[in-house]
């Protein structure tokens, strides 16, 4: 069997928040000829510019997850039969509360979830943390976990999501610095730490500097941009070979989900207050013992 699962990602440069008319034409463009029921996905705050390559002010571009901007992206969604990631947005939340959040819509015009993201790059990104991993559901297709630019810098996120359920690692990312080529080590890194797909996609010059890519879960490099310019990026991904991998093993020898066994001692991880137990370690879409 497989789960096919067409990417179509936008390595695009940003545009004001209000731009909503001019996104669903960008939108429309990039997915014109291509898999119906394909996941489109945005670079983050792509509708979060006050003019080229400069950041909108978070408290003027912000408001409500169910405002004006809502709507228009689930009625792109709708429109066009495809799963909609369109990057991050600032989200007006809760008392003053600025949050750096990436919702998620589908092809019938759904708002599915909304991810705030929990590691702001600080000192420079003022926006309140969010509280709380977040993975989506495709329906008919696999489950997605959702990251946002600096969250991939903390392996915590990334085993979470693939503890989760996560088959895909979905991590939009607006780098316009030279850490970007840390980034990408750090994508593979989790792809292969956790045996997921991921899929990094950065904002075209002047909002980032590109470097988009797929990586599989053994960490092999699928597809990327060459260069920042507006590009888009298109593969079709099989979330079957996540539970390959982890029942075979990377490269048909590591399987990390299957490394404890009952009666294994847990590990106590003084730095979170917590622990690895034994009883817990086990991913959804895992397979325990290869077959022999």
């Amino acid at each position: 069997m497989a789960r096919p699962l067409p990417l179509i990602l936008a390595q695009a440069p940003g545009r004001p928040a209000d731009d909503l008319a001019g996104f669903a034409t960008d939108v429309e463009r990039r997915v014109k000829l291509r898999a119906p029921g394909a996941l489109v996905v945005y670079p983050e705050l792509h509708l979060g510019e006050s003019v080229p390559g400069v950041p909108a002010d978070p408290e003027k571009g912000a408001e409500p997850l169910d405002g004006k901007r809502d709507a228009a992206f689930a009625e792109i969604a709708g429109d066009l039969g495809i799963w909609l990631v369109p990057g991050s947005v600032y989200e007006r939340g809760t008392g003053d509360r600025v949050h750096n959040t990436t919702p998620v819509y589908s092809p019938r015009g759904e708002r599915l979830a909304a991810y705030r993201k929990i590691c702001p790059w600080r000192p420079y990104e003022t926006t309140t943390p969010g509280n709380r991993f977040e993975v989506v559901d495709l329906a008919g297709v696999g489950r997605i976990g959702l990251s946002i630019c600096y969250d991939t810098w903390f392996p915590e996120i990334s085993r979470h999501l693939a503890w989760m359920g996560a088959e895909l690692i979905v991590n939009v990312v607006r780098t316009s610095t030279n850490d970007r080529t840390q980034e990408v080590v750090l994508s593979r890194a989790n792809a292969i730490a956790n045996q997921v797909f991921v899929a990094s996609v950065n904002a075209a010059a002047p909002s980032g500097i590109g470097r988009s890519l797929v990586i599989d879960p053994q960490g092999t490099v699928r597809a990327e941009t060459v260069d920042a310019g507006d590009s888009t990026l298109t593969d079709v991904i099989d979330l079957d070979e996540v539970s390959n991998v982890r029942r075979y093993g990377t490269a048909g020898l590591n399987r990390i989900w299957g490394q404890f066994r009952p009666g294994d001692p847990a590990l106590e991880l003084p730095l979170y207050g917590g622990r690895i137990d034994p009883a817990t370690w086990t991913a959804a879409h895992t397979t325990e013992e290869p077959p022999r």
